[in-house]
């Protein structure tokens, strides 16, 4: 029988084997495997995105935070510009109380020279010498006192005239002097600081 089955069998033809286990296998193989897994991963997402769907007590609790923060920052900004009004407040008063007592100091510092005078005016009627005298020494004390304060007195006698500081009213022909050389002061000019006061009232030399 051996040999009659191999002579029955053709060439390159193999014989299927019998049914069985294989078989069975076969019935559920790589493709329903396959399909089932993608089910379940279908059923997986869809689960998740149902489970991603905030609920009503969560979208309450969420409003509810979000209310609190808004009622904490309007309450910050409110402290904020009550904060700023005071400040403001209290700015320009002491800004007005600056400017009305800003020559506190200055009056202060001039009251020796206002009883020097004083006392030279008590001296009226004696020896006019030393009321000169006297006089002078309050002049010299008053400069004393406002060169303190930054007050420079000018030096013209012989410059050039400038308009910027200088303040003409006068002209004399002089073959001595340059042509607008300033050759007497009339009234002293004064620096404040770094700050042209006021300008000094000279007269100018002019050519013959």
């Amino acid at each position: 029988m051996f040999r009659e089955y191999e002579e029955d069998k053709r060439p390159g033809e193999q014989y299927r084997d019998e049914p069985g286990e294989a078989d069975a296998g076969a019935k559920g193989g790589p493709a329903d495997g396959a399909q089932a897994a993608a089910e379940a991963v279908e059923g997986e997402l869809v689960n998740e995105e149902a489970g991603a769907q905030p609920t009503v007590e969560q979208l309450q609790k969420e409003l509810q935070e979000q209310k609190a923060a808004v009622d904490d920052y309007h309450n910050r900004l409110l402290r904020l510009q009550a904060d700023f009004d005071n400040y403001r407040r209290r700015t320009a008063k002491e800004k007005e109380e600056f400017a009305r007592y800003a020559s506190a100091v200055l009056c202060e510092s001039l009251l020796p020279v206002l009883d020097n005078f004083q006392l030279a005016l008590n001296t009226k009627g004696q020896d006019a010498a030393a009321v000169v005298q006297g006089v002078e020494m309050i002049y010299r004390q008053l400069l004393e006192t406002l060169q303190r304060e930054g007050l420079t007195p000018m030096e013209v006698l012989g410059e050039q005239f400038d308009p910027t500081k200088h303040e003409a009213v006068m002209q004399e022909s002089s073959g001595q002097y340059p042509d607008n050389t300033v050759i007497e002061e009339l009234r002293r000019g004064y620096h404040l600081k770094d700050k042209l006061l006021r300008p000094a009232m000279v007269k100018v030399a002019k050519k013959e």
